[in-house]
């Protein structure tokens, strides 16, 4: 079987709160343990379900979002992420064809299923119907004729007699179920202020409930015919993904910023890779510090594989544990995550946290998204943090949601003045002030407004991106890191 002919399955809903997760994650897990290798992807920005499909496949959950890399880079990053795989599992978002607001189908459930020409398997929150489930199924399979709704998964049924009047509706309307799952509390999954709790907080329970999740899977789904389903697909013409074709031929020298063109359009960035001067020596193998544990779990898989590529030694690193960044640190990667849940523990890791501020006072590259930047600021609802920025940082009611489009407004350690990207923020936290002297960022849709933190080697904003759409990111933050002092008391 060659690399395009990946079997795959999307597996998306109606709409939010129809049980997608539950299903995807076991199914994920059922054909794991059944013995093939199963490769998970979730459409969208989201880190934490990725997190629940890693633990069910033991694979990298990946994520895959036409919005943030662009449409073209979908099928590459899912062939690259489902090399070697029995079967692909890819999870959806919202409702089936819920994409970007605003923007049609782009980054739609239905949208990457088409880009990925993969069937679709719809779960339906049957609890509160019974024939009405054949219309709803009716509509979502004539809406788009391109999209291929190949079977329904029943969720929440309550009753043998209640899955009989479902499947009796369902032969009507020429799209096969291919499961039914009673409703059962036993195997969920706590959520909070942003959703689902994550892996990390909850590992022991989390392996419990994915478990019970697969058995429910083998019990009330026909895996055979959904291996059978995944196997009909296409051929996939495009190659995959490649990190180190991605940053061209120099290595730690770092790669230029993708521009706009005077014509161009903005959401769809380009961009040139530039080589070291001539007669540049090859600087030494650079070691990155990526901020890891309960606190810090959101990160997409493709960067820590684009800095490889680009020259660099990834060390991962728990802000909640260690008292030491690892030996040899000249550079620090803090992605998203929950500090706003672990503030007391996090500002009682005093020695850490003197030495991130310490690093950062070096002019090390210190690269800071969301979960970040609020470790990076003076304190957190009153708890000291590292006391890089000037700001202070609390939690709010308000959830600040959507994507994003945004251009680097001068030079810095992460980007080039003029590189553009697509990002996305998802906090219930505010930052006062929220941009400092020099900001990250110049927002320029959906709204117009600065926002985030350069001073020296730090790079701090609320914008999660999504590397891959921009490689120039990783090979400037390695290249830069290359040219930094290794941590003090470190020495590699």
């Amino acid at each position: 079987m060659s690399g395009g002919s990946i079997p795959r399955l999307v597996i998306a809903a109606p709409s939010s709160g129809a049980g997608k997760t539950t299903v995807a994650t076991g199914l994920m897990a059922a054909f794991a343990e059944a013995g093939l290798v199963v490769s998970p992807h979730k459409v969208g920005p989201d880190y934490i379900d990725p997190g629940y499909h890693s633990l069910a496949t033991g694979r990298p959950g990946r994520n895959l979002d036409a919005y943030l890399c662009g449409p073209d880079r979908i099928a590459p990053l899912f062939l690259h992420g489902a090399a070697g795989a029995d079967l692909a599992l890819v999870e959806g978002v919202m409702g089936l064809f819920d994409g970007a607001s605003g923007m049609g189908e782009l980054s739609s459930t239905a949208h990457v299923a088409k880009l990925l020409r993969a069937p679709v398997v719809l779960v339906v929150d049957a609890s509160s119907q019974s024939r009405s489930v054949a219309a709803l199924v009716h509509g979502f399979a004539s809406w788009d004729p391109e999209v291929r709704l190949a079977g329904v998964i029943l969720n929440k049924v309550g009753s043998d007699r209640h899955e009989e009047l479902l499947r009796e509706a369902m032969d009507s309307s020429g799209v096969p179920v291919l499961g039914a799952l009673r409703r059962d509390g036993r195997a969920g999954t706590p959520s909070r202020h942003l959703g689902l709790v994550p892996v990390a907080e909850r590992r022991s329970d989390a392996v419990e409930s994915v478990a019970e999740l697969a058995a429910r899977v083998r019990e009330g789904c026909d895996l055979e015919a959904l291996l059978a389903l995944a196997r009909t697909v296409p051929e996939l013409p495009d190659a995959p993904w490649d990190p180190a074709a991605e940053l061209g031929p120099v290595r730690g020298g770092g790669v230029g910023p993708r521009r706009l063109a005077p014509q161009a359009d903005p959401r769809r960035p380009t961009g040139q890779t530039l080589a070291p001067a001539e007669g540049a020596a090859a600087p030494e193998k650079p070691l990155i510090a990526v901020a890891g544990g309960a606190a810090f779990t959101f990160s997409y898989a493709e960067h820590a594989e684009l800095l490889a590529a680009a020259g660099a030694e990834v060390a991962p690193f728990d802000p909640l544990r260690d008292e030491h960044l690892p030996p040899g640190t000249q550079g620090v990667v803090i992605g998203g995550g929950f500090p706003e849940m672990y503030a007391p523990d996090l500002s009682a890791n005093a020695p850490l946290r003197a030495a991130v501020a310490a690093l950062a006072a070096s002019g090390a590259p210190v690269s800071a998204e969301c979960a970040g930047l609020l470790y990076l600021s003076r304190s957190l609802d009153g708890k000291p943090m590292c006391g890089v920025l000037p700001a202070e940082a609390r939690m709010t009611e308000r959830l600040t949601l959507g994507y994003r489009e945004a251009v680097a407004l001068r030079d810095n350690a992460l980007a080039a003045a003029g590189t553009r990207v697509r990002g996305h923020e998802f906090h219930r936290t505010v930052l006062e002030p929220g941009a400092g002297a020099d900001p990250a960022w110049g927002l320029t849709h959906p709204e117009r407004r600065v926002e985030g933190f350069v001073a020296g080697g730090v790079h701090a904003s609320y914008l999660h991106v999504h590397w891959a759409a921009e490689p120039s990111l990783a090979g400037r933050l390695v290249a830069s890191a290359a040219r930094s002092t290794p941590a003090r008391g470190a020495a590699r």
